[in-house]
């Protein structure tokens, strides 16, 4: 890539129950430059674009016979802009992205190779990244290190290291990105060895081991969680086949769950039968059956006390918690519309914002006709809404047939013993399933992240497994 400056280039970075991977990871390869755009000249008259495209395609087609899927945003001389380098990527539902050029400098005696990548650490007010790239600096920064020590392994150089970088096709994409600059061409050694086959047959292959490298890693486990808090117990379920990840190898262990997935997940975890195991809920109220003592072999329309450890009860209205301010039991009663009430014969077909195509259609579905899952008044199933701290431990005490705790006490501050949820609460706290967010506090409002669901389903198959 064409350099002015050195020192400026050094100055100078998404998802568990969502649809499956495919078993062969795909890699978005970008030779940069191309067409009207010949990128930097070398010492020797050769183009870059030329190098570029000449080391993708060599990459590309050892990639494909270790077993990957590549695409690539151009494989001919042929002019693609920046932003669209980067939508073409994002099309492609990719795992990586690596973009492949040649260095220039006003020095000539600069030579070596470099990997950039965006880091957040080092923003650049006048190129913003996107929130995805912000989100995906360790992943880029990991991605890079195994591509430059692939790349020096096979065609050796000077190592000139990691850049953090804001050039647009590292700092725009969505999935873990990263630029190579192979070698000067303002270089007359490196200019000699980017015009020499053997040594762009190396430099390509050094690359492929980088990639797969990194790839292998994140087969291990998830790219996002190596140093995370809740890795071991998110590797556990993984194990289990109990979560999968996100797109890019990811799992995104900090965003909120979404009702969707938490449907997903208790089937997985319960196998949940939709037939005749779900508390019917109280008349009047959208999720009464939730908030009452809720016995699946009591009569129907009555509500029971008894736990029978034998069996695992459904539950109804995941809709049902209060919102922010409704702190009481009292405040839970709701007329339930017509929608909502039809939910159960019709499945997720009563709700107007449950498409056919969502990924977790089958499992709302099944959940809605179970009994196990209401809509609000407004004839919505808001699939993807998120649930709070609260609402998964009381739905979980439920369905896991935790006792629940004695009225009066409350193990965190913020919780007063009259809070809908406390009771649940203290249960799973006292069975060691659950914890707070700091000392003394749960923040039930709060919405629950997916390693701090993953967490809690971990503990409960470590220590209830069937």
């Amino acid at each position: 890539m064409k350099a002015k400056c050195l020192v400026a280039a050094l100055a100078a970075f998404c998802i568990w129950t969502s649809p499956g991977q495919a078993l062969a990871a795909t890699v978005v390869l970008d030779a940069g430059h191309g067409g009207t755009d010949p990128g930097a000249i070398g010492v020797n008259g050769l183009q870059e674009k030329t190098v570029n495209l000449d080391i993708s395609q060599k990459v590309r087609d050892r990639l494909i016979q270790r077993g990957y899927e590549v695409r690539m945003s151009r494989d001919t001389d042929i002019y693609v802009s920046l932003s669209d380098r980067v939508a073409y990527a994002k099309a492609q539902q990719a795992d990586i992205f690596v973009s492949i050029h040649a260095n220039s400098y006003s020095n000539p005696a600069t030579r070596g190779a470099m990997v950039l990548y965006y880091d957040d650490a080092y923003p650049q007010s006048s190129y913003p990244a996107s929130e995805e790239m912000k989100a995906l600096t360790p992943q880029s920064r990991e991605l890079a290190q195994f591509v430059l020590d692939g790349f020096l392994g096979k065609a050796g150089g000077t190592d000139r290291g990691l850049v953090p970088s804001a050039v647009y096709v590292v700092r725009m994409g969505n999935i873990p990105s990263i630029l190579v600059e192979t070698a000067f061409l303002s270089n007359a050694q490196d200019a000699a060895l980017l015009a020499d086959e053997s040594a762009r047959v190396a430099m390509a292959e050094g690359i492929v081991d980088g990639i797969e490298a990194y790839l292998s890693a994140a087969d291990t486990g998830f790219s996002d969680i190596r140093t995370h808090w809740a890795r071991e117990a998110i590797l556990r379920l993984k194990e289990r086949g109990l979560v999968v990840g996100a797109s890019g190898g990811r799992f995104e262990p900090a965003r909120a769950l979404t009702r969707a997935e938490w449907v997903t997940l208790l089937n997985r975890v319960f196998d949940l039968d939709p037939a005749g195991k779900a508390c019917k809920a109280v008349e009047g109220s959208v999720s009464g059956a939730v908030y009452a003592d809720c016995d699946p072999g009591a009569a129907e329309g009555q509500i029971g006390t008894g736990v029978d450890a034998s069996r695992i009860p459904g539950f109804a209205g995941i809709s049902g918690a209060p919102s922010a301010g409704q702190g009481k039991a009292g405040d839970l009663e709701r007329k339930q519309s017509p929608e909502a009430a039809a939910g159960s014969e019709l499945g997720a077909a009563a709700f107007r914002d449950v498409p056919s195509k969502h990924w977790a259609y089958a499992q709302l579905d099944q959940a809605v006709k179970s009994g196990l899952l209401e809509g609000y008044p407004d004839g919505t199933l808001r699939p993807n809404q998120t649930v709070s701290r609260a609402e998964v431990a009381l739905l979980f005490q439920r369905l896991a047939q935790m006792p629940l705790a004695s009225t009066g006490t409350s193990p965190f501050g913020d919780m007063p013993a009259d809070h809908w949820a406390a009771q649940a609460v203290a249960a799973l706290k006292n069975s060691g399933l659950i914890n707070g967010t700091s000392p003394g506090r749960f923040t039930p409002d709060r919405s629950i992240t997916r390693a701090e669901a993953a967490t809690l389903l971990d503990r409960y198959v470590s220590s209830y497994s069937r």
